[in-house]
């Protein structure tokens, strides 16, 4: 019998996958990426599949007549037909600890930018504004210590992100499913809030919860106008999470003081209105974007498909009840 096929949508840092090749028949693009189309006369000689920011919808899963495995290359899995995927038989797989550290940090960097108004700055000085100039009370922003930081979904990331902030002096207060115990609080340095008294009560507030029914629009137009009017939100999640018209009308509005956007409810379009304010900072979902985390992020994606052809369970299966009985 021959190697199994592998097929990778997208081009990876070649480093992290080296194993795979040496292991397994890789069909990868040279470049950028396959279309929709290629990967449908690809698929279906495939056994697994390492799926980046790519649509695995009923119409793929059903072409893969003989996968076994999708890799998701990320965090989230809201990309993948999971409940789809089960009813097939076919395992489905995400890596939520080796995006941690690169995403807490960039969600530190937003918050800095967005305070302390570095990207305006910055702006206004290549377009030669004079204005950028003055005196001691001129073009002022927040400092960081002595803000308190909410905390949407506190997960690894934003665990993490709490750490980072709080070495900034930031106090930090949080919101999740389950709360920490007392005793984790404590040491932790960490307070647990419902969700709409953190919105009310938090200087700056930070998602990091997963995209799910449930969290859909988790903040909209009545959780903005609860935040103070000085509140910053940041989101490094999922774009809709937040209900962007709702945003944006409360930016123009002044409701809320600022946003720092790396996800978008429409990614990759970003609506045209955000784009024309100075009260926001917007990045290209770059979460992850560092080259040690994605070399990581593939060698990690490519360890669950071999781990898997070899006999044995990968390490984060997001459908453990995949398997027909």
């Amino acid at each position: 019998m021959g190697k199994k096929k592998i097929l990778i949508n997208y081009i990876l840092p070649e480093k992290g996958l080296e194993e795979l090749y040496n292991n397994f028949d890789v069909i990868a693009p040279k470049e950028g990426r396959f279309s929709t189309e290629e990967i449908l006369k690809l698929i279906p000689q495939c056994h697994g599949l390492l799926s980046v920011a790519f649509k695995v919808n009923k119409e793929i899963i059903d072409a893969g007549i003989k996968l076994e495995i999708i890799s998701n290359f990320g965090a989230g899995f809201d990309n993948v037909d999971v409940k789809y995927a089960t009813e097939k038989g076919i395992m489905v797989t995400n890596i939520p600890n080796t995006v941690t550290q690169a995403t807490a940090e960039l969600t530190l960097g937003l918050i800095i930018s967005l305070l302390r108004r570095v990207i305006e700055g910055d702006r206004r000085l290549r377009a030669k504004d004079r204005q950028a100039w003055g005196g001691p009370t001129h073009f002022l922003g927040d400092v960081l210590t002595n803000k308190t930081l909410g905390i949407v979904g506190m997960g690894r990331i934003g665990l993490r992100t709490a750490k980072l902030a709080q070495a900034f002096g930031m106090k930090v207060v949080y919101q999740k499913r389950t709360p920490y115990s007392p005793k984790e609080e404590a040491e932790l340095n960490i307070k647990y809030m419902p969700l709409d008294e953190l919105i009310q009560k938090a200087d700056v507030i930070s998602v990091h919860c997963p995209l799910t029914p449930e969290t859909h629009h988790l903040i909209n137009e009545k959780r903005l106008k609860a935040m103070k009017p000085s509140a910053y939100l940041i989101n490094t999640a999922r774009g809709p999470v937040v209900e962007e018209k709702a945003l944006l009308e409360a930016l123009k509005a002044g409701e809320i003081k600022g946003a720092a956007l790396d996800v978008f409810e429409f990614e990759p379009k970003v609506a045209e209105g955000l784009l024309s304010l100075d009260n926001i900072v917007i990045t290209p979902h770059i979460g992850s974007s560092t080259l040690e985390t994605r070399t990581d992020m593939t060698r990690e994606c490519a360890k669950h498909l071999i781990d898997h052809f070899n006999g044995k369970m990968p390490t984060h299966v997001v459908n453990p009840e995949y398997k027909k009985e």
